[in-house]
């Protein structure tokens, strides 16, 4: 099933909370509406609503509520972009120019306040709170996950479990949370609302293990970032850190350098280091086996068409190539 296929199964909801997302988005303010249509006009697969969408039809849902979660689970990763790409001085995501390159820091750092707020004003308006719980620690754990990340920035020494760490708090957390959060929403048996959850945290760190792979494997012109973006920014991810495990002295001190220092001068050689080595191989086949525990986890749900497209959906977070 491809990524469409999946969509189809719930076009009619997506349009829904895409009307949703520029409803809430709107503000008194002109410089935030600017930024907001800049970010919603930004497109992206919006992975993290169509999982919620999908979770909660899995479970039955009625009403309006999990369109309403499905908008602000977008919002909350909407919110660490905008700082992300501050705190990285990234210039392009998704082919075009990012929030800072067009409106400076300042003001992407200030609308991604207003939308982490906005986030949690929706959070509130649901009068659940469990949910409320779930994703208030959501956020501080995605929180934690930038510091954690900024620590290893620059540093060769990074372990697997460090990086993995990392993954699960800045990506599969998030997952994690909008899967759970459709399944308290569609007041589903405590066992199915555990399972989503699962599968949420399995989705998210296969979806990122294989973002990582593409950073030195994809076209930039379909991807629409540069290859070696993580490696210019010394990030040491899985391909890296494990071409320093298995490498050549020489491999090991052409990476360790390029960690340390940032930049893309060597960049060449370090490709040629992950490739020599299985690198990435190596972080595709710890995706594979995230997806694999996805699927399973997924077995307490009923049998449906949402069902198979959570199923579908965890399988495209090893097969997408943007």
């Amino acid at each position: 099933m491809t990524l469409d296929q999946i969509r189809a199964l719930v076009r009619s909801d997506l349009a829904s909370v895409d009307n949703v997302i520029r409803a809430r988005l709107k503000s008194a303010v002109p410089l935030v509406d600017r930024v907001a249509e800049h970010i919603i006009s930004g497109g992206g697969k919006r992975l993290r609503p169509l999982l919620v969408v999908l979770a909660s039809r899995a479970c039955g849902a009625t009403g309006q509520g999990y369109l309403e979660a499905a908008a602000f689970i977008e919002f909350i990763h909407t919110a660490t972009l905008l700082h992300d790409d501050v705190v990285d001085g990234s210039s392009m995501r998704r082919g075009r120019d990012t929030a800072n390159e067009v409106f400076g820091n300042q003001a992407s750092v200030l609308v991604g306040d207003f939308v982490y707020s906005r986030a949690f004003q929706m959070m509130a308006a649901l009068s659940s709170q469990r949910v409320m719980e779930i994703m208030a620690d959501a956020t501080n754990v995605i929180a934690e996950g930038e510091v954690l990340q900024l620590m290893n920035a620059h540093d060769p020494d990074t372990t697997e479990q460090r990086y993995l760490e990392v993954i699960y708090r800045k990506t599969a957390r998030l997952f994690e949370a909008g899967a759970e959060v459709a399944g308290v929403l569609a007041n589903g048996t405590p066992e199915v609302q555990r399972a989503l959850a699962t599968y949420g945290r399995h989705l998210g760190t296969a979806y990122q293990l294989v973002d990582d792979v593409l950073d030195y494997r994809s076209d930039p012109a379909v991807r629409g970032k540069n290859i070696g973006d993580d490696l210019a920014e010394g990030k040491p991810t899985l391909p890296l850190i494990h071409a320093l495990k298995h490498g050549s002295e020489s491999q090991k001190a052409a990476i360790r350098a390029a960690i340390q220092q940032g930049g893309l001068d060597q960049l060449d050689t370090i490709i040629a280091a992950i490739d020599a080595t299985g690198g990435l191989d190596y972080a595709a086949h710890l995706a594979r086996q995230e997806t694999e525990k996805a699927l399973v986890a997924l077995a307490p749900l009923a049998d449906t068409p949402y069902k198979e497209g959570l199923a579908a959906l965890a399988r495209f977070a090893v097969e997408h190539t943007t």
